[in-house]
């Protein structure tokens, strides 16, 4: 009766252990998916100066857009949730949606080599941006479900895993990528 009784508390033991390692690793999945977002973003952040002032050499007449830039680089800069975060990067990149549609107007601006290369760099970081979000939605949607489903709920409340933020981009015209084409 003994060796049953400890048998079972062997079996419930080792169900804690292993819902306890999946709940770390999904987490560590999802704060690497935030991770890699975080990145792209940081990389985008860096390219807007360089893509302002080849602007600027064109259009110094446009202050106002540029500045919207800067306000919006800013904004990321000290944004530090997922939910700041996303807001901040639906505003910038509707500042750069207006900044590439004042460079439409300058057709010395669209054929500088600078410029083009900005572009192609913006282009890539933008996809990379897309792919990351989703990796690190679609990890916090399984993390999510776990820490949701019964009776991993019960083990995730005792050692305080709590749900995680999804990155939504709130503003549907932001959900589209910045259109770097001429």
């Amino acid at each position: 009766m003994n060796y049953i009784i400890l048998g079972v508390v062997v079996i419930i033991a080792i169900y804690f252990i292993g819902v306890y390692n999946n709940l770390v690793a999904i987490k560590n999945r999802a704060e690497s998916g935030w991770a890699g977002i975080d990145t792209q973003l940081q990389r985008r952040f860096d390219l807007i100066p360089n893509l302002v002032e080849t602007v600027k050499g064109y259009a110094a007449h446009e202050k106002d857009v540029f500045e919207n830039v800067s306000k919006a680089r800013a904004g990321m800069m000290s944004a530090q949730t997922v939910g700041e975060k996303a807001e901040a990067d639906n505003a910038l990149t509707g500042t750069l949606k207006t900044l590439f549609a004042v460079a439409e107007a300058y057709p010395e601006l669209k054929a500088n080599e600078n410029f083009l290369q900005l572009q192609v760099d913006l282009k890539g970081t933008e996809d990379k941006i897309a792919f990351s979000r989703q990796f690190y939605n679609d990890t916090v949607q399984r993390f999510n479900t776990e820490v949701q489903k019964f009776p991993q709920n019960v083990i995730a409340g005792m050692f305080g895993f709590k749900e995680k933020q999804y990155f939504e981009i709130l503003n549907e015209q932001a959900k589209q990528s910045v259109q770097v084409k001429f």
